[in-house]
């Protein structure tokens, strides 16, 4: 939820630019975005405990639930 402040805030910011008539490089800016938010979620990630089974489990079920929704548009298409 935390992103979002600072989603806002860079859309504020561009926005005050872009009314300026500045054009700003966002290469450098993006990429060290970018590699900041690699590395938080990663740290973050290190903290979280999965149940494997309950992961494995619920990975099948969305993939047949998407072949079976692919089938039904695809029939449904066809006809």
């Amino acid at each position: 939820m935390n992103i979002f402040v600072f989603l806002l805030l860079g859309l504020g910011i561009g926005y005050l630019l872009r009314r300026k008539g500045k054009r700003v490089s966002l290469e450098v800016p993006t990429n060290a975005a970018l590699v900041l938010m690699i590395f938080f979620l990663g740290v973050k990630t290190g903290e979280v405990k999965v149940d494997a089974l309950w992961l494995l489990g619920s990975s099948l079920l969305f993939a047949v639930l998407t072949v079976l929704g692919s089938m039904v548009v695809a029939l449904g298409v066809s006809k």
